[in-house]
């Protein structure tokens, strides 16, 4: 067998017959990959709506419900650090219950965190960065409001009932 380097720096293999078997050792990783990816998405969907359903929990009967542990891995125990911006991002959408803005996130921030935006020269274009990354991760879904405005809404697993997006006003973004 004969390998020749390309100029862009790898090897190009004339033998047909291995390239055919790295060909198919390329194609069971992505594969692999892909079902990883979904996995991925799904597990992000699940833990969303179970620390949904204690945070819920813990606003109905209190925070002295939850353990340390608990309080911490549902983002509710302040440890004297600001949590990263995309987690901060992650939490404000799974807690708004509803379809929100790069401006309605950002506005959340000037509220809550003010100092965390500071740190961004375009505060807009980083939430729409991390907003869109969290769709890439299966974790939010793009929306057009009724007003035609682009906004995000955390995904959560679905109710045994669907609802519609339409019926609530949104579109799904393709």
């Amino acid at each position: 067998m004969e390998n020749r380097h390309n100029g862009n720096g790898t090897i190009r293999m004339n033998d047909r017959h291995d390239i055919g078997h790295v060909q198919q050792v390329v194609r069971q990783a992505h594969e692999e990959l892909r079902s990883l990816m979904q996995q991925r998405a799904e597990i992000m969907k699940r833990i969303g709506t179970v620390k949904q359903t204690i945070a819920g929990l813990a606003n109905l009967f209190g925070d002295a419900l939850l353990s340390q542990e608990l309080l911490e891995l549902v983002d509710r125990k302040s440890n004297g650090r600001q949590p990263g911006f995309t987690k901060a991002c992650r939490m404000i959408l799974m807690e708004a219950g509803r379809a929100l803005s790069a401006r309605d996130i950002c506005l959340h921030f000037q509220q809550k965190m003010p100092d965390m935006l500071a740190r961004h020269k375009d505060p807009i274009a980083s939430i729409t960065t991390v907003l869109n990354r969290l769709v890439d991760y299966g974790e939010a879904q793009g929306v057009i409001l009724e007003n035609g405005r682009r906004a995000w809404r955390w995904v959560a697993e679905p109710p045994a009932e669907h609802v519609r997006a339409d019926s609530l006003g949104l579109a799904p973004v393709a």
